[in-house]
């Protein structure tokens, strides 16, 4: 469980983006890193912060996966075959947390891992509480069916904010959803400019 429930908007300030495109980050209004000197933070990045910019905002992007975890799914990404910056993407995009956040079951991905480990989401009639469980295109992920009257479930569905991607299919009547394909990095909806490649430049040096 991540550290960073209740200051996650910190963190747009700091890598200077509104990472999930939200409209009450705090970025909107403040874009400038936190702190007495953020305002007069300069000079050129050199390529390692650059580098370790791209990651920071990805592993954020995805919940705050700590650092160990997000290591081993980019030596899980190397050790596949094809591109390793779609690997990466693949596998992310594969969590469970991902796919209730991309269902728009919950409002943020931190929400969704916190309905995951509250028991509230099954996978093939079955309760998980796994939040890095990876889904594949023959899981039927749904709602249980004593929480599928939450109000947090509601509000995010009928929510504006944010569409359901193509590659999920959802029944937001039953509250059921699917990953029917892997995507491809261009098909994800980041709101804001993501480079997995830097990242793989990162953990390659």
């Amino acid at each position: 469980m991540t550290k960073r429930l209740k200051s996650k908007h910190k963190v747009d300030r700091r890598l200077r983006a509104n990472i999930w495109g939200r409209p009450k980050s705090p970025f909107n209004s403040r874009a400038y890193p936190p702190g007495q000197h953020g305002q007069n933070k300069k000079g050129k990045p050199t390529d390692y912060g650059i580098q370790l910019q791209a990651k920071q905002k990805l592993k954020a992007y995805y919940g705050n996966i700590n650092e160990r975890q997000f290591r081993n799914i980019y030596r899980k990404a190397l050790s596949k075959r094809g591109d390793t910056t779609e690997n990466l993407i693949a596998l992310l995009e594969s969590r469970l947390d991902t796919v209730v956040y991309r269902a728009k079951f919950a409002p943020t991905v931190f929400a969704a891992r916190q309905m995951i480990n509250h028991g509230h989401i099954k996978v093939n009639k079955k309760r998980v509480n796994i939040s890095s469980y990876v889904v594949k295109s023959t899981d039927s992920i749904e709602v249980r069916e004593k929480s599928k009257k939450l109000t947090i479930i509601d509000g995010s569905l009928q929510s504006k904010e944010r569409d359901v991607p193509e590659y999920i299919q959802l029944d937001d009547k039953n509250k059921i959803v699917k990953l029917i394909r892997v995507p491809k990095f261009a098909e994800v909806p980041f709101p804001v400019i993501m480079e997995p490649n830097l990242v793989i430049e990162y953990y390659s040096r």
